[in-house]
């Protein structure tokens, strides 16, 4: 199957799905038939009882993914007639074509495409929390940075902010050093502590940041005294909020470095690309 027909294949699939008004992805059982090759109804219908078949003997609730629902057809004259149809989910889409034959491109197609998209709702919702502890690093970095630069311009230079951000550590974790937090998580000593945290206490440091930044302008705070003060006492702020939940952060577990997640995350990503193209291969029908 060449890149051309590869690509207009998928035009057609994403161009046949639906949305909700909350966003939920449906496809017509009439649009699948057209794109897999089915020229009559009633053939279709009886792949479409395979699939609920192939659902319920995976313990999935069929009327969540097969819905029988009627859709206006305009014929000749203008006339409106309302015909049988269906709305499935992607895994119903998925399950009609693997009970297709794989021999015919549009099918061998089809369930590469929903195996594909299926895979990646899968991943995106494994990795939501790595996801968003990502989002929370790159946050956190950029928020140093700004605090950084405002303590600069209030007179506290690079090593001032070390001692500050230090200090701000030891407020938030019960008062253990940063040095500490990392021999307690076995961080290396040529890493940032942040790099191995969990989210809440990235977002946690992130939150005690901005407020410090946000002081340090409306208030004209200057000096690493003046700024120390601030930032401890927005560090003990911001664990009060935790504690009062039992959360206490010197007590949470290390995570993933986030640069082998980055890696990970990548992997997988060229992995999924190399699958694809193994099952839009189609299978000539005199192979044995």
């Amino acid at each position: 199957m060449n890149s051309e027909i590869i690509t207009q294949l998928t035009n057609n699939f994403n161009e046949s799905a639906h949305r909700t008004e909350d966003g939920f992805e449906f496809w017509y059982a009439r649009d699948i038939q057209r794109l897999l090759g089915y020229t009559k109804w009633a053939n279709f219908v009886m792949v479409i009882e395979k699939a609920k078949i192939s659902c319920e003997k995976a313990q999935g609730i069929v009327s969540d993914h097969f819905a029988d629902v009627g859709n206006p057809i305009v014929g000749g004259m203008g006339a409106v007639q309302v015909v049988d149809d269906l709305t499935l989910t992607r895994y119903a889409c998925y399950l009609i074509a693997q009970n297709g034959d794989p021999r015919k491109e549009s099918i061998a197609f089809a369930q590469a495409y929903f195996a594909l998209q299926t895979r990646k709702q899968e991943l995106l919702e494994q990795h939501l929390s790595q996801i968003e502890r990502l989002q929370a690093r790159q946050k956190l970095t950029q928020t140093e940075n700004a605090l950084s630069a405002s303590m600069y311009q209030h007179g506290v230079d690079d090593i001032g902010f070390g001692r500050i951000r230090s200090k701000g550590d030891e407020s938030l974790f019960g008062g253990k050093t940063t040095s500490q937090m990392k021999s307690r998580l076995k961080v290396p000593n040529n890493r940032a502590l942040a790099d191995f945290l969990p989210t809440i206490t990235l977002k946690a440091k992130d939150f005690a940041g901005e407020i410090t930044n946000f002081s340090i302008h409306r208030e004209g705070l200057h000096g690493e005294l003046e700024i120390t003060e601030e930032h401890v006492k927005n560090n003990v702020s911001v664990r009060g909020l935790l504690t009062k939940k039992n959360i206490y952060p010197e007590e949470l577990p290390a995570e993933e470095d986030i640069k082998k997640l980055n890696r990970r995350v990548a992997k997988e990503n060229k992995k999924i690309v190399v699958q694809l193209q193994e099952k839009v291969k189609v299978r000539d029908p005199n192979d044995k």
